[in-house]
């Protein structure tokens, strides 16, 4: 069950220092999504601004609105012709100033989970497996991923 515990550490970012953020439960946009809003920081980052109406600073986690099944193997190949999917999406949020004297505008940042059905029961060890490398991944690569989408050099 997806429940983060408050504070987060953040990953490693160019001109933030041991970034932490303090978050409360926060509604949803749908009733199949929890979401959270960032109250409060910790370390040094000169700058950054909380969450507000104007310039949200959220975190939202959400599943499919209906799970979709498995179908049944073709009776002549043995075969499932049409694997469906569900989508899960990991949503955050963030104000941010597009130039001086501008209102915030919303920053998106959007993981998008893809499971085939009934590889989350058959075969979880692979789907955990491909989490903790995406998950890995981004935690071992955040500030080159910050440095990638200041600069536009990949």
């Amino acid at each position: 069950m997806f429940a983060p515990s408050s504070p987060v550490t953040g990953g490693p970012q160019t001109g933030l220092t041991s970034p932490t953020y303090t978050f409360v439960a926060d509604t949803a946009p749908s009733i199949n999504a929890k979401q959270y809003a960032i109250l409060a920081l910790g370390g040094t980052q000169t700058g950054v601004t909380v969450s507000s109406v104007g310039s949200p600073f959220t975190n939202t986690f959400a599943r499919p609105a209906a799970f979709k099944l498995l179908g049944q193997p073709n009776p002549t190949t043995g075969l499932i012709k049409n694997v469906p999917v569900n989508t899960w999406k990991w949503i955050t949020r963030k104000g941010v100033t597009p130039a001086v004297n501008q209102p915030a505008a919303t920053m998106t940042i959007i993981t998008t989970i893809s499971i085939p059905a009934g590889a989350e029961t058959y075969d979880s060890v692979n789907v955990r497996a491909g989490l903790s490398l995406h998950f890995g991944m981004g935690f071992q690569q955040s500030d080159e991923v910050g440095d990638s989408v200041t600069s536009g050099v990949l």
